[in-house]
């Protein structure tokens, strides 16, 4: 396990690919956070307590983006060796199939899961300072949370989480169709397509019940800290939805991997 993870370790970390798209994870992230709090306002609002706000929330709205660079990362482990007949190789090199798929899938949570930490600092620093720039102090309304209180410590760790989650979501999507351009398709579509598809439902409790089952939808509920009876699901229920779809395409993936010739 460990010669199999250093491998791939130093597969990820020489490949220039995966520095652009850890930075572009955390500079989309922080970035578009940045420009959404920049155009909120109390002004817009009729008053404080019709606007709803959640202030660590909103501060995170960035990952609805930055997500795209994790899940172009975790394709690329998997489709990028099918693509160039590498893994013949790295079969030859470790043909233990199970280890194989540990030794890639922990560099790449870890790799994941350390950007995703600097993306939501980063994010809640500036998203805070920019929305108390924008009227949302306590003085209209609006406390700021310590940056260590239950809430937004929830929201910051399940953040991260969620994205490790759908990297290896991505991963083993990646496994089960062994094409990058066809794992990016169903991955996208299921984080993107399927929201806009609940949306057009007319009927509010279908609406609600396919919002709890959509991974996006259901997995962001983690960063709501207030108004929590809004949500069409709770903040960990939401997130477990998201952790059974990664779980089911990772031993879908596995049992493929391991069954079938590279």
């Amino acid at each position: 396990m460990r010669n199999a993870a250093h491998a791939e370790w130093t597969k990820l970390r020489t490949v220039r690919s995966t520095g652009w798209l850890l930075l572009g994870l955390i500079a989309a992230t922080v970035l578009v956070s940045a420009l959404a709090t920049s155009a909120m306002h109390t002004s817009h609002c009729p008053t404080p307590a019709g606007c709803f706000e959640d202030i660590t929330k909103d501060s995170l709205i960035g990952v609805r983006v930055g997500q795209i660079a994790v899940v172009l990362l975790a394709v690329s482990v998997i489709g990028n060796e099918y693509g160039t007949g590498m893994m013949h190789t790295s079969l030859t090199a470790h043909p233990r199939r199970l280890t194989l798929l540990a030794g890639k899938a922990l560099p790449l949570a870890t790799l994941v899961a350390t950007a995703s930490t600097l993306a939501v600092l980063a994010s809640l620093w500036a998203g805070r300072t920019i929305l108390a720039g924008n009227g949302f102090t306590p003085e209209h309304g609006y406390p700021t949370p310590p940056p260590i209180d239950g809430p937004t410590l929830r929201a910051a760790a399940g953040t991260i989480l969620y994205l490790t989650l759908i990297a290896l979501l991505s991963f083993g999507i990646a496994l089960l169709i062994r094409d990058t351009a066809g794992a990016l398709t169903v991955v996208l579509t299921l984080l993107y397509i399927l929201p806009l598809l609940a949306t057009a439902i007319t009927d509010p409790d279908w609406h609600r019940r396919l919002e709890k089952l959509t991974p996006m939808t259901a997995g962001l509920a983690i960063q709501t800290t207030r108004n929590l009876d809004r949500l069409p699901i709770a903040p960990w229920p939401g997130l477990a939805v998201l952790a059974g779809y990664t779980a089911t395409a990772l031993l879908l993936g596995t049992l493929t991997f391991t069954r079938r010739d590279a």
